[in-house]
């Protein structure tokens, strides 16, 4: 029994001793705030009746806070024109990423007018030419491959015996001859030009008809021409007269021009005259071309049957 009234003694104690903490702790809260309400009340009556006994704590406050404001605003702004100058930045880039991909565009565009304006310009010398010597049926053809890799002295178009082409045939482009087909294919043909060392084309003064030859010279070439021999003495072939193919040749048709005839003179032996042709053929650059096509033969002008 003494154990038990032992035991309800000390709970009892307890608890008192609980109960006196949570008072003491509701009397320190209540401390607290009435000393905050005072302390508030305090404040609100000096700004309202004298708002200059303020002014110190205003200032200390500024002393403080003023320099934080102004290192924020500092950073911030900063950091905004970091951004804005970031995002101006990138849309620069975009923009000029833009133009460069329209400027390609436009690049090949105009490349693309270019090489049509080219083509065009050949077109119409090719017509020029064909109207020049209507007289003479033409197949126009592509070239598509050549044989030298400085000049046109042998090269291959692509057009052959399917289109009615065949060796002997005489080529024409810019103003005048060119060459003859030499080798034909089912769908190409292969030509050799007037400046090849092989080649000999029997020629006339267009003004008096004097006969002479017209003989390639690739060394000669270099220079933009080529050689005009077996002139008689006596023909009256001048400088800058029209060299065309003559009538007596066996396998060029007549009437086509070469080129113009220069520096011509009596040779040494004072028996004949020699000189040099301008040809008025571009053999630099051959795209486009036309062929003849009848043949010259020893009985004349024939018309082949496919």
């Amino acid at each position: 029994m003494l154990y038990k009234y032992a035991r309800e003694g000390a709970y009892i104690d307890f608890i008192l001793i609980n109960q006196g903490e949570i008072l003491m702790d509701n009397k320190g809260s209540k401390y607290l705030l009435i000393i905050l309400t005072v302390l508030c009340t305090v404040m609100i009556v000096l700004s309202s009746i004298q708002s200059g006994a303020m002014n110190p704590i205003r200032n200390a406050v500024g002393y403080v806070l003023v320099p934080i404001e102004k290192g924020i605003n500092t950073v911030g702004t900063a950091i905004y024109n970091e951004l804005t100058e970031l995002r101006n930045l990138k849309s620069a880039y975009a923009e000029n990423e833009e133009l460069k991909e329209r400027i390609d565009v436009l690049e090949e565009e105009n490349n693309r007018l270019k090489a049509e304006s080219l083509e065009l310009e050949r077109m119409r010398e090719l017509y020029k030419l064909d109207q020049t010597y209507m007289q003479y049926p033409k197949v126009a053809a592509r070239v598509i491959a050549r044989d030298s890799e400085k000049w046109f002295q042998v090269f291959r178009i692509d057009k052959g015996s399917e289109d009615g082409i065949m060796v002997d045939m005489n080529v024409m482009s810019g103003e005048g001859l060119i060459g003859i087909v030499t080798e034909v294919g089912a769908n190409y043909a292969t030509v050799r030009t007037i400046i090849d060392d092989e080649s000999n084309v029997s020629a006339m003064s267009q003004h008096s008809a004097d006969n002479c030859f017209v003989k390639g010279d690739l060394t000669l070439y270099e220079e933009g021409m080529l050689r005009i021999t077996n002139i008689n003495k006596s023909a009256h072939i001048n400088d800058g007269d029209a060299i065309v193919t003559s009538n007596i040749s066996t396998k060029f048709l007549p009437g086509l021009l070469i080129g113009y005839a220069t520096d011509i003179e009596i040779n040494s032996q004072h028996l004949t005259k020699s000189g040099k042709l301008i040809p008025v053929a571009d053999f630099d650059n051959l795209q486009e071309v036309l062929v003849i096509t009848q043949l010259k033969t020893e009985n004349g002008i024939v018309d082949p049957v496919n």
